[in-house]
């Protein structure tokens, strides 16, 4: 008798079934079991309102999240960035794969980057931590930009700069890579990775999360396959740093930590992870940014603890009065 397929809850876009289609091919290799796609429409999908509006952290989350407690799917996939910070009690986070590039990336006319956007261009983003650093950029390189806060999917918002409304979009490279459409989506337009110097990722962005119910034990350790310890400790210093900040996934707050090895070559160890992290006003007139390095952590604490350290340094140097209205 052939085992039953494994329901994988996943939101319905085009870029969510394409990570989810990746995690159930991983999960068909190390389970033998055939999974199937659960397709769930979740408020963020259909809510025409900015993502700060709506309360950003978790609208993406909550409908996956009620399909696992209710036994209609047996796990599921998020965009590791849009989870909230805070662990649900009844749900655990059984792997978090090997992270995608993390950077943003500028789509623009042809032969545009950021550094040649024209006088005045109309740059379009959904995330105030994208706003805050690509204004304090434009500020500090003598560059006139305005920001325009955009909703929709990569399509949507690659389609504003093709029909010349917007001079540039900024979009996730980990969702551009993995609808794996980059040439067909992007044509003709130029697509310019931007340098976490200039623009940090927000906390997890470019990793997933796998999630289920902590109940079922024998999934959980099957699912536990897929994780990339690396990934992890890198993700769960940024995140938090996030919670540690109080802010939810629309503060304007980006984070990266990085794995720095001891020298070039083949063959390098691994030894020391560096955080970086900035919060700043949406104008770009004030930003706080700092780093911390440290021994790559090699428990879930000790990677919470150099998030904590980084956030404390931050909020004493005043980033708490820069994230505007803190969520009740």
């Amino acid at each position: 008798m052939t085992e039953r397929a494994l329901r994988l809850g996943t939101r319905r876009s085009k870029l969510a079934m394409a990570q989810s289609g990746h995690v159930a091919d991983a999960v068909r290799q190390v389970t033998g079991r055939p999974v199937e796609l659960v397709e769930i429409t979740t408020y963020g999908d259909t809510s025409r309102e900015h993502l700060a509006q709506i309360g950003g952290t978790g609208v993406f989350v909550a409908a996956l999240r009620d399909a696992l407690l209710a036994g209609e799917v047996d796990f599921a996939v998020h965009s590791l960035k849009d989870l909230p910070t805070a662990q649900h009690p009844d749900l655990v986070l059984a792997a978090i794969p090997r992270r995608e590039d993390p950077r943003d990336v500028l789509v623009a006319r042809q032969g545009v980057t950021l550094d040649a956007l024209p006088a005045g261009a109309r740059v379009g983003t959904g995330s105030p931590r994208r706003m805050a650093q690509l204004n304090a950029y434009a500020r500090s390189h003598g560059l006139t930009i305005e920001t325009v806060p955009i909703r929709g999917n990569i399509d949507t918002r690659v389609g504003y700069v093709r029909k010349g409304e917007l001079d540039a979009v900024v979009l996730a490279a980990a969702g551009l890579n993995r609808i794996g459409g980059t040439e067909e989506l992007t044509g003709s337009l130029s697509v310019d990775p931007l340098s976490v110097d200039a623009v940090l990722p927000a906390p997890g962005q470019g990793a997933l999360a796998v999630e289920c119910p902590a109940s079922n034990a024998d999934l959980v350790s099957a699912l536990a396959e897929l994780d990339d310890p690396l990934t992890r400790a890198a993700v769960t210093a940024e995140r938090s740093l996030l919670a540690a900040l109080e802010a939810g996934c629309s503060a304007p707050v980006g984070a990266l930590a990085d794995l720095l090895a001891d020298g070039p070559g083949h063959g390098q160890v691994v030894t020391e992870m560096r955080l970086r992290g900035v919060v700043g006003t949406t104008d770009g007139s004030t930003l706080v940014q700092l780093s911390t390095t440290g021994p790559v952590p090699t428990s879930y604490d000790e990677a919470v603890a150099l998030g904590r350290e980084l956030a404390d340094e931050m909020l004493a140097k005043g980033a708490a009065g820069l994230m505007g209205e803190r969520a009740l």
